[in-house]
């Protein structure tokens, strides 16, 4: 039997004809390195890095907070290893789904699609709503502008509907309408101003640093810092939005995979850094706050930073919401290519987007975005990602034994070790999130499966018969 019957009756997309047998619309490659570095650090450094490094510290890992940054950095660069080998193998669009389709089969990469949408669309409504709160008291504080109640909250917190978050999605919506430069180009302003915010506080705020508040250093103990990496882990979760770009890259096979592991570097000493200069401001039990950099600034009378800051969430949360909503676009683009989910969605506009998609997304992420609080399942954004990138860890031991001899542009150093380290941090992070998550979690597991075998598998591209006409 040869490699490419094998592959059918394993219903496994083998990686040299993931775009080939889809036989579906494809996306223009117009992305450079700078492009996909921006738009991966531009998700990771978004304005969680405001409040995630002074929270964390405060109820999880005082000054060795750090270490925590250190730790779930380190299990996302083993991760972006193993994700840049399947990258650069497999360039088109769907990221882990992608990935897993060519090494576990279709089964599972639908699992691990169905897990990554809900993930983006979470995240994504969770995003625009952190917008409209942090916008919302921004023009009250510094304009005297009151925005009703009734238009700032979903009906659940006495409100009507969530009006400024709804308009952030629509904006969204907007831009990523046209053409991928045209969201490259606002992505990389964009990150220059959060980075340049995120440079004037360390570089202010590092003269202020007084050694006695690093003692103590770890107090509450190594379960403490390993806590504090589950939050932490959070914030990298935006390297995924790179993979899914590939596709679009001009040179996918070097650019992706460089991508990947710089903006996962440059992620964490950002982090790091800005968490050093906080704790060393004040003492960490003064952090625990939704404003802990202006709190700290407040504390050595450099309180105008405060404002800056404030500014700077509102562009990080803007830039997050665009580029998760691009990633779930892109995400479901693939699913619904490859016929798992109705393929008529897949059609791409004039422009080579995928329109249709982007509307019906970006319609969904307002509705729930306007409607519904988020504060109960924002973890499943955790649990979701987690259980992709370990499926992609164990994807490339998979296929490392049953295809050794495949070309791989670029290789994931030290196989099997990598894999299996990046595979225990995963879990390890895991076990730290709520078991009422994991129930969560199961039962959107379980109508995945569902939707899966009652449409997904009928209709799939590798089923036979499957319809050749294109979208319209």
């Amino acid at each position: 039997m040869t490699t490419t019957e094998s592959a059918r009756r394993w219903r496994r997309r083998l990686p040299d004809t993931a775009t080939t047998e889809a036989g579906g619309p494809t996306l223009a490659r117009r992305l450079g390195r700078l492009d996909l570095t921006a738009m991966g650090v531009g998700t990771i450094v978004g304005a969680g890095i405001f409040v995630i490094t002074g929270v964390a510290a405060a109820e999880k890992a005082g000054p060795a907070i750090v270490l925590s940054f250190a730790l779930a950095g380190a299990v996302c660069v083993l991760v972006a290893l193993c994700y840049s080998e399947l990258a650069a193998m497999v360039p088109v669009s769907g990221s882990a789904y992608t990935y897993t389709y060519a090494t576990l089969g279709e089964g599972p990469a639908f699992l691990v699609g169905w897990n990554l949408l809900l993930e983006f669309v979470i995240a994504g409504a969770a995003v625009a709503i952190g917008w409209s709160g942090t916008t919302v008291s921004a023009l009250d504080s510094l304009f005297g502008l009151t925005v009703p109640h009734a238009l700032a909250a979903g009906p659940t917190e006495g409100g009507v509907v969530n009006l400024p978050a709804v308009l952030i999605v629509a904006v969204v919506v907007a831009v990523l309408a046209g053409e991928v430069t045209f969201t490259a180009r606002i992505t990389k302003v964009l990150v220059g101003l959060t980075i340049g915010v995120l440079v004037l506080v360390i570089a202010v705020g590092a003269p202020h640093v007084e050694v006695d508040n690093w003692t103590p250093f770890a107090p509450f103990g190594v379960g403490g810092i390993v806590a504090g990496a589950a939050i932490a882990f959070f914030a990298f979760l935006g390297f995924d939005v790179v993979a899914a770009s590939a596709e679009e890259a001009r040179n996918p096979r070097r650019d992706v995979p460089f991508a990947i592991i710089a903006t996962v570097l440059i992620a964490t000493a950002l982090y790091a850094l800005v968490s050093v200069v906080l704790t060393g401001m004040v003492p960490f039990a003064t952090l625990n706050n939704s404003a802990p950099i202006a709190t700290a600034f407040g504390a050595v009378r450099v309180g105008w930073i405060g404002d800056v800051i404030v500014i700077a969430s509102i562009v990080a949360l803007t830039k997050g919401l665009l580029l998760i909503v691009y990633a779930q676009v892109r995400l479901m683009f693939a699913m619904c290519r490859d016929r798992l989910l109705p393929y008529r969605l897949a059609a791409t506009g004039k422009r080579s987007t995928p329109v249709r998609l982007t509307l019906l997304l970006g319609t969904i992420g307002a509705i729930i975005a306007g409607l519904l609080p988020i504060d109960i399942v924002v973890e499943l954004v955790n649990i979701g990602a987690l259980s992709a990138f370990a499926v992609v860890c164990v994807g490339v031991l998979v296929l490392r034994r049953v295809e050794p001899e495949r070309e791989r542009p670029f290789r994931t150093p030290l196989v099997p070790l990598v894999p299996i380290l990046a595979l225990i941090g995963c879990v390890l992070l895991a076990t730290t999130l709520e078991a009422l998550t994991w129930m969560r979690f199961g039962v959107w597991v379980l109508v995945g499966i569902a939707v899966y075998l009652g449409y997904g598998r009928k209709r799939s591209t590798l089923a036979e018969p499957h319809p050749s006409a294109p979208p319209a």
